[in-house]
C-alpha cells in the first residue's frame, strides 16, 4: 500500500526533516507515527499525500510511484486518500452536510449518491443530527468528527490522520479514537502522528518513531516511548 526506499528531504531553507527512510505499511494497517516536535512526523505523512515531494528516494502509494507522478494526477491519487487535520480546515459559510458534500461534489458525484453517502458518514460519526448547523455551532470534538467524515466520504483506501487530538481534551479523543477504530476496522489503512501517549500506550498498534528524521524504532503493538 505504502511503499517508501532510501526517502531523504531537505527543505529549501536547508532544513533536512527526513533521512534514509525505508518503511512498508501494509494494507489495512493501523499505525502511529510518534516522536519529539520536529522529528519528521509531519514531513513524513505530507510524503504519502505528494503535499511535499522527497528530495531523493522512492515512494510509492497505491500503486503509484510518487517521484513520476504527474501534477495533474496527483488530484487522483488524493482521491485515494483522505487527511484529518489537527485545526479542522471546515469552510465556515457551509453546513456539516454542505463541507461534507463537497468533497464529493469535486469529483462530481451525482446529487443522489452524494445524498446517501452523506447521510451514511454522518450516522457512522453520529452527527446525522448536527447536518444543517454550521461549524461554530459544533465543539471542537464534533468539528473533528465533520473533518474525518468529509476524509472517508470518498472510500479512500488509506486515511492520513495529523495530530487530530491535539485541540481536544481526553474525553473528547477517545470518542476520536473510536472512530478512527471503526474506520480501521472496516480495511482502511490509517496513519496517525501523535504526541498522546495515552493513546498509543492504551490502543495498541503499530508504531513508527522518528527522531531527527530518522526512523528509530517499528513495533508492532509498540509502546510511545517519548516523554511529552
Amino acid at each position: 500500500m505504502i511503499t517508501m526506499k532510501d526517502i531523504s528531504k531537505t527543505y529549501s531553507n536547508g532544513v533536512t526533516a527526513l533521512s534514509g527512510i525505508n518503511v512498508n505499511i501494509d494494507q489495512g494497517e493501523f499505525v502511529y507515527i510518534v516522536g519529539p516536535s520536529g522529528a519528521g512526523k509531519s514531513s513524513f505523512i505530507r510524503l504519502i499525500y505528494r503535499e511535499v515531494k522527497p528530495t531523493s528516494g522512492q515512494i510509492v502509494v497505491a500503486n503509484k510511484d510518487l517521484s513520476k507522478l504527474k501534477e495533474r494526477k496527483v488530484p487522483y491519487l488524493r482521491r485515494d486518500i483522505g487527511v484529518v487535520f489537527q485545526d479542522f480546515k471546515l469552510l465556515p459559510k457551509l453546513t456539516i452536510y454542505e463541507n461534507i458534500a463537497f468533497a464529493m461534489e469535486v469529483i462530481e458525484q451525482s446529487p443522489r449518491i452524494i445524498r446517501k453517502r452523506v447521510m451514511e458518514v454522518l450516522e457512522l460519526v453520529d452527527l446525522k443530527n448536527k447536518a444543517r448547523s454550521l461549524p461554530h455551532e459544533l465543539s471542537g470534538g464534533e468539528q473533528q468528527r465533520v473533518s474525518i467524515a468529509r476524509a472517508i466520504v470518498n472510500h479512500p483506501k488509506i486515511v492520513i490522520a495529523d495530530e487530530p487530538t491535539g485541540n481536544l481534551d481526553p474525553d473528547t479523543s477517545w470518542e476520536i479514537m473510536r472512530v478512527f477504530e471503526e474506520i480501521n476496522s472496516r480495511g482502511t489503512t490509517l496513519i496517525m502522528a501523535t504526541h498522546s501517549k495515552e493513546i498509543v500506550n492504551t490502543i495498541k498498534h503499530r508504531v513508527i518513531a522518528i527522531e531527527s528524521g530518522r526512523i528509530v524504532r517499528d513495533e508492532y503493538r509498540g509502546e510511545y516511548g517519548y516523554e511529552g
